[in-house]
């Protein structure tokens, strides 16, 4: 799953980039999206759909379809684990869902510190016990303009590549 603020930008961004690795690398993973403060039903913006099609790997899909999505109890026992955009979406995740605590990280701290060639299931305990960081923070870029939701892509992109490279299949 990932996760950011409101469900319109960073995890949006994330899960097609991640759900077009997976698809690429034969892996089929399940990808789901939310938000920790939402608007439910909302559309992804002009300008998260612009920052995705700047992405050439990406290729072309159709985006329209994204709702904005509450994350709730069903979904944190659902995934496996919970890519954070940001400390503070770890943090939210440790406070309201203490039972599925050790399912969220930063996917930047998680890239950063993963320790490689473990287990999945290492590699997110071990990220799991480190202490949220705001320094690894992927910057929300809401009320940016067009380049700001571009580089935003970027990063996300540049993120979502090595986590796959990271854990593999």
């Amino acid at each position: 799953m990932t996760l950011c603020t409101g469900n319109v930008a960073r995890s949006v961004m994330l899960g097609h980039m991640l759900s077009t690795l997976s698809a690429s690398n034969d892996a089929h993973w399940h990808l789901r999206s939310a938000g920790t403060h939402v608007i439910e039903g909302s559309a992804m913006s002009g300008r998260t759909r612009d920052a995705l099609l700047s992405v050439d790997e990406l290729g072309e899909h159709h985006y329209g379809a994204h709702r904005s999505h509450q994350v709730d109890e069903e979904d944190v026992e659902w995934a496996t684990v919970l890519l954070c955009a940001e400390a503070d979406h770890v943090k939210f995740v440790r406070r309201h869902f203490a039972a599925h605590a050790n399912k969220a990280v930063s996917l930047h701290q998680f890239v950063r510190f993963a320790p490689l060639d473990n287990p999945f299931a290492e590699q997110l305990a071990t990220v799991v016990a480190m202490e949220p960081d705001a320094s690894f923070d992927v910057e929300d870029p809401a009320g940016g303009d067009d380049a700001t939701y571009r580089a935003c892509a970027r990063t996300l992109w540049e993120l979502a590549q090595a986590f796959v490279t990271i854990v593999g299949d």
